[in-house]
């Protein structure tokens, strides 16, 4: 890929829930670049990733993939 992966203030709140999964995530990851997520087990690292890859959509907030917005795409 040639363009940088940007997480803009996401947020991810379940139905029935009061807590967010994730609040206000920030994230720029640049071609070529190695990432990870750590954190104890329910710190949002999987929601994160489900909304990066399409299979949650965000509460708030956007994923973009360069200049395109991808929040809503499909997987």
């Amino acid at each position: 890929a040639t363009d940088p992966l940007r997480l803009e203030s996401v947020s991810k709140i379940y139905p029935g829930t009061e807590k967010p999964a994730v609040e206000g995530g920030d994230l720029l990851i640049q071609p070529g670049e190695f990432f990870s997520l750590l954190g104890p087990s329910g710190s949002g690292k999987t929601t994160t990733l489900r909304m990066i890859d399409g299979f949650e959509r965000p509460t708030a907030g956007r994923v973009l993939l360069g200049d395109t917005e991808i929040t809503a795409k499909p997987p």
